[in-house]
């Protein structure tokens, strides 16, 4: 019998509720309930994202635990996002975790949503761990950040956004190009058949490593407003090439940063995390500076997108150092990565 901790784990910070069971590093099972109900309206609408959450977790564990061929009782912790996160949705992993630990007379574990998905490297596969220290480019929906790693349990932030976050920002100008929801997938697809040097956008300037994507939305729905006045028929006709010019712009913002700080700290170790993780051209790009030295780690595809397998790593971490929460820990909607 395996020594390592048997984890539940829950993630439930926006609109995926999410279940896995880890054995110590290993996934034994890793189940993602996705939200349709968001499509129509565009983007995530929080209380109807704290409902679906609310609908979805109890057959969400149990698919869970079949898939991993465990039970309940055999479990050593109970582990779940405590933020950041949409409150709603955080009060709902938070609240039913609490009451399984509790039934189960199991520890609790409370996870950082930004730390696991940089840990979420650490989860056993047959790709390679990057070993401390390493740079994380994290890039979600909600975050974009550059991490030093020190440890799994030691993180510096060097650089984060100032305003909207990259996947924001992939999803707010695809809306705005009239894209189905999300909006990233779709305009990083669309871009593989266009030019991106059709279309010029300005890029922001922010000091030290810190980003910022805000003026580079604001600029891309001006240019286009002004283009639809002379041809209504602008962006369907210029779909692809407006998708692949715009998927440079921010990849242009992120690598600039990213380059400046492997170059100041003389560390070419580099690994991505976070929803954004899954764009196929910043994963090209990365695969580039191999030949230009840089170490590089990409997540599997299905540890990029929020998961519970990486809330159960971060978990394993501090399951080892019997870092567990007490049965008055709340959710957070604004959560700092831990120095």
């Amino acid at each position: 019998m395996s020594s390592d901790p048997l984890i539940l784990s829950i993630e439930s910070s926006c609109d995926d509720t999410s279940v896995a069971v880890l054995r110590g590093r290993k996934v034994l099972s890793n189940v993602v309930s996705s939200q349709k109900v968001h499509e129509k309206y565009g983007g995530v609408v929080p209380e109807l994202a704290s409902r679906a959450h609310q609908k979805n977790i109890v057959p969400t564990i149990d698919i869970a635990v079949k898939k991993a061929g465990v039970e309940l009782k055999e479990l050593d912790a109970v582990a779940f996002t405590v933020g950041p996160g949409l409150l709603g949705s955080l009060l709902v992993g938070v609240s039913f975790a609490k009451s399984l630990a509790l039934a189960l007379k199991v520890p609790m574990i409370t996870v950082n949503h930004m730390e696991a998905h940089i840990l979420a490297h650490f989860v056993e596969s047959e790709k390679a761990i990057p070993s401390c220290p390493f740079i994380c480019l994290t890039v979600s929906g909600g975050h974009t950040q550059l991490v030093e790693v020190k440890s799994p349990y030691e993180f510096v932030v060097h650089g984060e956004t100032i305003d909207d976050a990259a996947g924001e920002a992939f999803d707010k100008i695809a809306k705005i190009m009239g894209l189905p929801y999300p909006g990233g997938p779709v305009l990083d697809k669309l871009a593989k058949e266009g030019n991106s040097e059709a279309f010029t956008f300005s890029l922001p300037k922010v000091g030290g490593y810190d980003y910022s994507f805000s003026g580079l939305k604001t600029s891309v729905l001006y240019f286009l407003q002004k283009e639809m006045k002379k041809n209504s028929s602008f962006i369907e006709e210029n779909k692809s090439d407006l998708c692949a010019s715009v998927q440079k712009a921010i990849l242009d913002v992120l690598f600039i940063k990213l380059e400046v700080l492997v170059k100041d700290m003389s560390l070419n170790k580099i690994a991505i995390a976070g929803g954004v993780s899954a764009n196929s051209e910043l994963r090209a790009r990365l695969d580039l500076k191999k030949e230009a030295g840089w170490s590089v780690f990409l997540p599997d595809i299905e540890y990029c997108t929020d998961n519970a397998a990486m809330i159960g790593i971060a978990a394993y971490y501090k399951y080892l150092k019997q870092d567990f929460a007490e049965i008055s820990v709340a959710a957070q909607a604004r959560l700092k990565i831990a120095k």
